[in-house]
């Protein structure tokens, strides 16, 4: 995304509100990633990337909704289709993950 132009303008999925700012942001532009994302920014290489990634994912635990996301997230919004009974269900695994 970095290589598009400054003014490319790049909507968020969601946003944790970085250190100083109170309000929740869904627009961007490429511009203000490059000057001042916390992960990517201009002179974060790659290697330096997946590496801070790497790492810190390690020490990160599982997203509670995760499961529940995912199994919405793939069907693009839309709930999973009714069972025989007419109810939908969000599956969630017992014994393994």
């Amino acid at each position: 995304m970095l290589s598009l132009p400054g003014e490319t303008r790049l909507f968020m999925c969601h946003d944790y509100k970085a250190p100083g700012r109170d309000e929740y942001r869904w627009e961007t532009t490429v511009a203000e990633e490059r000057a001042a994302n916390v992960h990517v920014h201009d002179g974060v290489d790659e290697e330096t990337f997946v590496r801070m990634r790497t790492e810190r994912d390690a020490t990160l635990d599982m997203p509670r909704l995760i499961l529940p996301s995912v199994q919405i997230n793939m069907r693009a919004g839309a709930f999973p289709p009714a069972e025989s009974n007419g109810v939908r269900y969000i599956r969630i695994p017992l014994n393994a993950l």
